[in-house]
């Protein structure tokens, strides 16, 4: 039987599976590279698919999905995302792993808007915050899975093997722990009743204000990306790492990440978004030039606990700041963050590819440090978000 659960841990176990499901694939790259025969810029651009799902999925499915559709689609989506893993791992070239990840995104757009959504909701039930501690278990749950690929190649497991096995073990989880998912009732009576009233847009438009958040998350979304996608190769590639250690590298930027995400909610009460967040921009400075100019691969473990500590809490901060405002619906302004945070995730893969193709996968963190002073010059406006 489904377990019962408070409201708040059921958000948490909703971003853990969410996570979960969709973490085994990356720490095992560098054998699907392998496997596909490809180079970097050829990898970079099928990994595209999964941010060119949740684009258009983002942009054109997530307006259609009321919140009575919550509950189905999320008990329905969390398996068939690991499953959609499970048949990436055994692509035979670039175009289908494309195509299969292109699906997969389409999924996670949903997914994406509901958890945010309902951890917004239920942080102003509570009356205290619970956003960036709910993607701390988004963390957690990328790092779990990221230890169950390094056992896995430690092993000689194959990665369609080890993938196969967590969509059985998802698909457990998703029904005890959110069989009796109910949805939250929403933040703001009023917009609810203009959700209601109004006409469903075709589509999410993003406004100046959600613009000017997502520049000051950008740099951390690029990093964490990079971190995650793209640790494993850097390890193999610089380092010529075993596969252990390529896993254990992507495990380093998730868990360093999940860590000062469950912490951090309790410093943004007491310090602020603006000075979380600048200390957290010069986190991930230092670590992406560590990782840039690191000459060992212990060097390297600690830039990425960098990035992934500086990455952790920047796009919570914004998402959370999206949700709250007052211009329209929640999930409508949660869709449009998310929409363009993943046109850069979009972006990233062929970007970083090209790079580390051409001038070395060094540099495809190396060049992103001015993005991260960016993201420094506009935190301010994290002061005022309605």
């Amino acid at each position: 039987m489904p377990f019962h659960l408070a409201p708040h841990h059921r958000v948490f176990a909703a971003f853990f599976l969410y996570a979960f499901s969709m973490g085994g694939l990356y720490p095992r790259l560098p054998e699907i590279r392998a496997q596909l025969g490809i180079e970097e810029g050829a990898l970079g651009l099928a990994l595209m698919g999964v941010a060119a799902g949740m684009l258009v999925s983002l942009t054109f499915i997530v307006p259609k999905v009321g919140d009575h559709h919550y509950r189905r689609y999320l008990l329905a989506s969390l398996p068939m995302v690991s499953i959609g893993f499970a048949i990436a791992g055994h692509a035979n070239h670039a175009l289908a792993l494309f195509a299969v990840l292109f699906g997969i995104g389409l999924i996670l757009g949903v997914i994406e808007t509901i958890v945010n959504v309902e951890a917004d909701r239920v942080e102003h039930q509570l009356n205290r915050r619970i956003m960036i501690r709910s993607h701390a278990f988004w963390s957690f749950g990328f790092f779990g899975a990221g230890g169950l690929s390094a056992l896995a190649a430690d092993q000689g497991l194959s990665p369609a093997t080890q993938l196969w096995s967590t969509a059985v073990l998802v698909a457990l989880l998703t029904y005890l722990v959110m069989g009796n998912y109910q949805p939250a009732a929403p933040r703001h009576t009023a917009l609810a009743a203009k959700e209601t009233t109004h006409p469903t847009p075709r589509w999410t438009a993003p406004t100046a204000g959600i613009m000017l958040l997502v520049s000051v998350c950008g740099s951390a979304l690029l990093l964490e990306g990079a971190g995650l996608d793209w640790s494993a190769i850097y390890m193999s590639d610089v380092f010529d790492s075993p596969p252990a250690l390529a896993a254990i590298a992507v495990s380093t930027v998730a868990f360093s990440q999940a860590i000062t995400r469950f912490f951090a909610d309790a410093f943004v009460e007491r310090f602020g978004a603006v000075r979380v967040a600048r200390v957290l921009l010069l986190n991930l400075l230092i670590g992406t030039a560590t990782v840039t100019w690191a000459n060992t691969p212990a060097i390297a473990l600690v830039g990425f606990a960098f990035i992934g500590f500086g990455a952790s809490a920047l796009f919570p901060l914004c998402v959370s700041a999206a949700a709250q405002r007052t211009d329209r619906p929640a999930h409508l302004n949660v869709a449009a963050i998310g929409q363009n945070g993943f046109i850069i995730f979009l972006l990233a893969p062929p970007l970083l590819g090209f790079i580390a193709e051409h001038l070395g996968i060094r540099w495809s963190f190396g060049l992103t440090l001015p993005l991260v002073l960016l993201s420094l010059a506009t935190s301010g406006y994290l002061r005022q978000t309605r």
